[in-house]
Formats: structure tokens, sequence, C-alpha cells
């Protein structure tokens, strides 16, 4: 027994030490997220009128997933882009329309997520509505999809024009049907926007603001956001028609990855 109680007594000795050093060991701190720069506000705060059909916390975008770091639906700009758009919406809601927006401050945790989507060349469940005529090995070479964007610097928005009173845009089923983006309206995703020749994000050269290809009323739709945002202070990018950034930006050259959450900008 003498042997077997040794055996024991090591055994035993093995044990309390390894608790030992469990109980002593440092627990992991869980990295906390970070917030935004006092600088940044919720768009409701400063203007609870413009409509908000964020696109991204929703699987009704170019991927067909929610991109990451958009934990709720939730429009974040610098506090002099708000106001700029609050000016904007003044001027709007007296000829009876309203803004809309479909994406504010984007993290660059969702710029990434873009990025390794464009590198899947096998899903491309969205094609057919999003870039029905654009190889996806290009959407790098043709400036669709890069490794920064300037929404993450918190001044850029994407938006469109309602007709008041606006009437509700219906949800997005996944695995429906998908029509071009440039489609005629009535055979498009249906949307409350004014009709602007393309939908939102659509990969395609007609949704260069001045395609010459683009006339009527649609042309006049796209001319009339963009005199009222160019007159609030923002700046278009001529490839989308949909996109606008407010100058002088206040973070001209940083790259914010703060979550899209209310609490990112809480007490601001």
């Amino acid at each position: 027994m003498t042997g077997i109680a040794t055996v024991f007594r090591t055994l035993a000795a093995a044990a309390a030490a390894l608790l030992a050093v469990t109980v002593t060991a440092p627990v992991a701190q869980a990295r906390p997220e970070p917030k935004a720069p006092g600088e940044f506000v919720s768009l409701r705060s400063v203007d609870p009128t413009i409509i908000q059909e964020m696109r991204y916390p929703t699987a009704h975008d170019f991927m067909g997933e929610p991109v990451d770091g958009y934990r709720q639906s939730l429009c974040i700009l610098t506090r002099p882009a708000a106001e700029a758009l609050h000016r904007a919406q003044l001027r709007l809601l007296r000829q009876g329309y309203s803004l809309k927006v479909y994406d504010c401050y984007r993290p660059q945790r969702a710029v990434d997520h873009f990025v390794r989507w464009a590198k899947d060349l096998d899903d491309q469940k969205m094609k057919a509505e999003f870039y029905p005529r654009v190889d996806k090995t290009r959407l790098f070479t043709d400036g669709y999809i890069a490794e920064k964007s300037g929404h993450s610097r918190g001044s850029t928005v994407d938006l469109t024009l309602v007709r008041l009173p606006a009437l509700p845009t219906r949800p997005y089923r996944p695995g429906e049907k998908l029509a071009p983006c440039y489609a005629p309206r009535a055979e498009r995703f249906p949307d409350n926007s004014v009709d602007m020749g393309t939908g939102f994000d659509c990969f395609d050269t007609l949704s260069h603001t001045d395609d010459p290809r683009v006339q009527g009323v649609q042309r006049a739709n796209r001319q009339f956001l963009k005199e009222t945002l160019t007159e609030a202070g923002f700046v278009n990018l001529a490839e989308e028609w949909w996109h606008y950034t407010f100058r002088p930006e206040l973070f001209p050259d940083t790259y914010f990855d703060f979550p899209v959450a209310r609490r990112s900008v809480a007490g601001h």
C-alpha cells in the first residue's frame, strides 16, 4: 500500500499546484468597444424628421447579409454634417419633400467586410440586383469597392429624396426574385423615394450623377438633390448620385471603427 499512497500523495500535490496556478492566473479582460468622439451625434437627435432607411444592418444590400459593425439601424454623423442636413431638410420640407438616408458613418470593420466579400468570387447571390453588368473580378479596379471609405471619417452620407406624405417601403424578403437596379422604376425593388434612374448602391455607370443617358424627371430629381445639398455645404461624388460629403471635414484623415450603436454616441 505504501507505493499506492505515494502515488496518491504525488497526484494530490500536482492537483494542488495546478489549482494554485488557476486561482492566481489573471483573468483575461474583454477589449472594450471604442466609442465615438464627442463630435459625433445621432442624426435623430439633431433632426428627427429625416427619414432613415439604413440598409447595411439588413440583408438588402449588395452582399445579401447584415454588415459587420452595424449593431442598430441608426445614422451617426459628425455634428456639423448632421446640422447641415437639418438645414437642407428645412428647405425641403417647405417644398413638400424629405431627405431619406441609406447610410451615414461606416465603421472600418464594415469596409473590411466589403473587401472580404469582394474577394470571394463564388458569392454572387445579389448580382442580379446590384451589379448585373459588372464582373465581380472588376469591383476593385472599377472603384466600386475600396479598402478605405470616406464614410468612416463621419461626414459622408448616402441619401435620396422622398415626396411627402411618405409611403412605407415594404421590407426585403431574402430569396425573393431580384430585378436590376437600373430597371424601370416599376420593375425595381420598391422604394418610396423619387425616381433617380437607379436604386441605391447600383454598381453601374448609370449611377454617375450626370450620366447623359439619364434624362427627364430622373435627371431633374438628381439635380434638385444636388443643388439642395450643395447649398448646405455638401460635395457630391460624381460616380454616385446618392453620395455626399460635408466640407470641411472634421476628421479628414481619420478612419474610425466604433460600432453603429446608440451606446457609441450616448450622452453626445
